[in-house]
């Protein structure tokens, strides 16, 4: 891994303003006062032309669904990702956990490379889970880890979508964190604490990040070390979204966003934001930071609305350039990445923290989906937006499939009000089955008009050196409600 990791992490960071800047046409990235989405007309006719058969081919090419024939609250979900980035430093994840009842959901966006946000994405979900195991199952999973290692792991969670690729040694790295972690777990469940969703997410979130610390630190002289070290000079934002019957929790560290789409009572379609993004344009989190530190460093922690000048989101994992001392950043970092990694006037760290952000949301059965995504979509699409377009979705999708009464009793009337709303769905019906998709046609080809061709054939044919000056990676994952499940699931 320790090639492809130090590719990424040399790719330019969209978020991160300490690397060498892009060069175009002579002027850096930043020299561009463009919106999110706009092209420069002097570049525009130079694009090549996209067929529609073409333009589909890249917007579906890393489309998924996925049905959950679990009964719950979570009928199914669309996931999708259209790079910007190359490699695209995005990731995402979804699991059952089959040790309790929920499942988790997550968006991860990476900068300075994909190397963090891959490492926290294979292995999050597994602290989560573990946190959320009662005492005397927690005992039993620890127990098992002594025996099985790998069998223990694969009876806490179904992935999804997970793709291992890490080294035996990576491999066998992580497992030794994750076994102290277990074992730190059960020790302090054996006081007898009650239980706390909002300071298991927390646990879970800080240790891991405090896990890729230790592990760059004590790799040294190892064949690991430089994926450690690299693990460790990257950083991502995650956003994740744990499901379990009408209780929803969010855990956000960073400026992905996660929304609940609400039918209401007059059947207008209402975004329900779960997240704050933390980044400067929250004043609250901004304030935060500035007080953690002296009031002779406050023109200096936020400068050009980033941390220390460099840093767009304001909590990550990773990007322990923010959070080690200057000793620490002496042995880890200098020695292999060079001097340049170290922040103007860094004081007093940390400055940066992976401590997320805990929302609860109780579903109801108007409550029809939650929308999970990196800031690429939210540049481009309001939560309001996002909503109604995947509202609409749903009741033009149903044109797509065949005719299914909702019960077996049914009257004439209602078959006939089933039928009428499948007429009015046909103006409304998608050209593609993926929600998620949906999203992404209509946040880069979406005008007063409805969807232009052109629009999106410009943006999805930009070379390289411009189009991270009209877009970011875009991640999403749309999850669907079952609300007849939410109709008649005890509180």
């Amino acid at each position: 891994m320790a090639s492809s990791a130090l590719r990424g992490f040399l790719v330019l960071a969209r978020k991160t303003s300490w690397q060498r800047p892009l060069q175009t046409s002579g002027k850096t990235i930043l020299d561009y006062p463009l919106p999110i989405g706009k092209i420069p007309e002097r570049q525009q006719s130079t694009f090549p032309k996209l067929t529609p058969q073409q333009v589909n081919r890249i917007l579906r090419a890393f489309e998924a669904s996925e049905h959950v024939a679990v009964a719950g609250s979570v009928k199914s979900f669309d996931t999708n990702q259209l790079p910007s980035n190359n490699p695209i430093e995005d990731r995402r994840l979804e699991a059952r956990c089959l040790l309790t009842t929920g499942m988790l959901f997550a968006v991860f966006d990476g900068h300075a490379g994909s190397a963090c946000a891959e490492v926290v994405c294979q292995r999050l979900f597994q602290y989560v889970a573990a946190a959320l195991l009662p005492y005397e199952l927690l005992k039993e999973f620890a127990a098992s880890m002594k025996d099985s290692n790998s069998q223990s792991q694969q009876n806490l969670l179904e992935m999804y979508n997970n793709e291992v690729i890490f080294s035996d040694e990576l491999k066998q790295l992580h497992q030794q964190s994750f076994k102290k972690y277990v074992d730190m777990l059960v020790q302090s469940r054996q006081q007898e604490k009650e239980f706390q969703m909002e300071e298991s997410l927390v646990n879970a979130f800080v240790t891991l990040d405090n896990h890729l610390s230790e592990e760059a630190q004590q790799t040294k002289n190892t064949i690991v070390h430089m994926d450690t070290v690299v693990t460790a000079a990257t950083g991502s934002v995650a956003c994740v979204v744990h499901v379990d019957g009408p209780h929803l929790h969010v855990a956000q560290a960073g400026d992905c966003q996660a929304v609940v789409g609400t039918l209401d009572e007059t059947n207008i379609w209402v975004p329900r934001v779960l997240t704050n993004c933390h980044n400067s344009d929250n004043s609250d989190e901004v304030f935060r930071i500035i007080s953690d530190h002296p009031k002779s460093e406050s023109e200096n922690v936020i400068i050009n609305n980033r941390l220390l000048g460099q840093l767009a989101p304001l909590r990550a994992f990773g990007d322990f350039r923010f959070k080690w001392t200057m000793d620490m950043m002496k042995e880890i970092f200098f020695p292999v990445l060079g001097t340049f990694h170290l922040p103007p006037n860094y004081v007093t760290p940390p400055y940066l923290t992976a401590t997320p952000e805990v929302s609860y949301f109780r579903l109801s059965p108007r409550d029809r989906f939650v929308v999970i995504g990196s800031d690429g979509l939210w540049d481009m699409l309001s939560p309001e937006k996002v909503v109604k377009l995947v509202g609409e979705y749903m009741f033009g999708k149903q044109t797509l499939d065949p005719v299914v009464m909702p019960k077996e009793d049914i009257s004439l009337n209602e078959i006939v009000t089933v039928l009428n709303a499948r007429k009015e769905g046909r103006n409304l019906k998608p050209r593609d089955r993926n929600a998620a998709t949906h999203l992404i046609r209509n946040a880069l080809g979406g005008t007063d008009y409805g969807v232009e061709h052109s629009v999106l054939s410009q943006m999805l044919s930009a070379p390289e050196d411009v189009v991270r000056l009209i877009r970011d990676d875009i991640t999403i994952n749309v999850v669907f409600f079952n609300d007849e499940y939410l109709r008649h699931c005890p509180a």
